[in-house]
């Protein structure tokens, strides 16, 4: 008769030691040798050469080598479907198909793809894609309502996609092919994607603000003309208050663009002279600061575009009676002190 092993001994089984994973510091390391490899290869291989010349020409050091690795924050244009000049401006209205709407183009499309894999299939035991996943929107999930409190809630999708889109749009300015051929080239490093992002989240929020308290009560944030009941003097300071809350609102979009193309696109310049001067060494420290400050500008930008929403929804009536309410109760304890704290 053979011998059943006990739940200690079938505990220790499942308990014992398990094979362990690569460390994050030595993953970090071999990620820094393989960047410092390619860039060495590609010093090789692919040599710099002058704007104006042909692959091969002679390149002098230093000048040759940081021009030939800056891009103009203009886009190149690929294609103009009317078949007119392109424009070569910084920003631009004209109907056409940049490098950077290019890029944003395939990095959607990947993202896309990549979260309905990984969403495909959930297993009540999750592996580590699953987990991933799970943690990351969880996480997003609880920093939005932790800032925005209950009203965030309705808003944590917008915010969770702005904020995965941009990550992936200033992170693709990191991949090798992205910015060293002249058909890629980083989305949010172009003032024109920025401009349009800060745009999509002016109108949802101004949308949402005459949605949610009706036109009358959203306008009266602008133009509080109800304020003269109180006195010519208190509806003169109302209005001028509220015009210029007015301008700052338009204000807005162009903070959020500006931050958002200034950033990347001085920190793809600053990774651009560093790897044309050291060719390899420096710029992998830059290499790692980069994927944080461009997680935090993702951050920064989503978060605001949360935070505006918010702000548009709330109604000054409801501030003022809160307000209010606080004030009362504070002048009913002065007049009438509770009995624990008279003792």
């Amino acid at each position: 008769m053979t011998s059943q092993p006990g739940p200690i001994e079938t505990l220790g089984e499942a308990t014992g030691p398990q094979p362990k994973g690569r460390s994050p510091l030595r993953l970090v390391l071999m990620l820094a040798v393989v960047v410092i490899v390619l860039d060495i290869v590609a010093y090789f291989v692919v040599p710099p050469f002058p704007k104006d010349g042909q692959p091969g020409d002679a390149c002098s050091f230093p000048s040759c080598f940081i021009e030939s690795t800056l891009e103009l924050p203009a886009p190149h244009v690929l294609l103009v479907p009317s078949g007119e000049p392109a424009d070569t401006g910084m920003i631009s209205a004209q109907v056409s198909i940049t490098n950077t709407m290019l890029t944003m183009v395939l990095v959607t499309i990947i993202v896309l793809v990549a979260l309905i894999v990984m969403s495909r299939g959930r297993k009540s035991v999750p592996g580590r894609v699953q987990n991933f996943l799970e943690w990351s929107i969880e996480s997003l999930d609880g920093f939005a309502n932790g800032m925005g409190g209950s009203a965030a809630k309705r808003y944590v999708p917008m915010f969770t996609s702005f904020f995965i889109l941009i990550l992936a749009f200033n992170w693709s300015g990191l991949i090798p092919p992205v910015g060293r051929i002249e058909a890629l080239r980083a989305p949010t490093s172009d003032v024109n994607v920025t401009i349009g992002l800060a745009l999509v989240a002016f109108f949802t929020f101004h949308v949402e603000g005459f949605r949610r308290l009706g036109a009358k009560e959203y306008l009266s944030k602008f133009f509080p003309i109800g304020e003269f009941r109180e006195g010519v003097g208190a509806g003169v300071i109302a209005m001028f208050v509220g015009l210029i809350e007015l301008m700052l609102e338009f204000v807005k979009p162009l903070t959020l663009s500006m931050r958002l193309f200034g950033n990347i696109y001085g920190g793809e310049v600053a990774l651009a002279v560093l790897t044309a001067l050291t060719v390899a060494v420096l710029p992998v420290a830059l290499f790692g600061l980069e994927i944080m400050l461009t997680f935090v500008q993702a951050l920064i930008f989503s978060t605001l575009a949360l935070m505006f929403t918010i702000s548009a929804i709330e109604s000054h009536h409801h501030e003022e009676a809160e307000l209010g309410h606080e004030g009362a109760e504070a002048l009913g304890d002065a007049v009438h002190p509770h009995p624990a704290a008279a003792h």
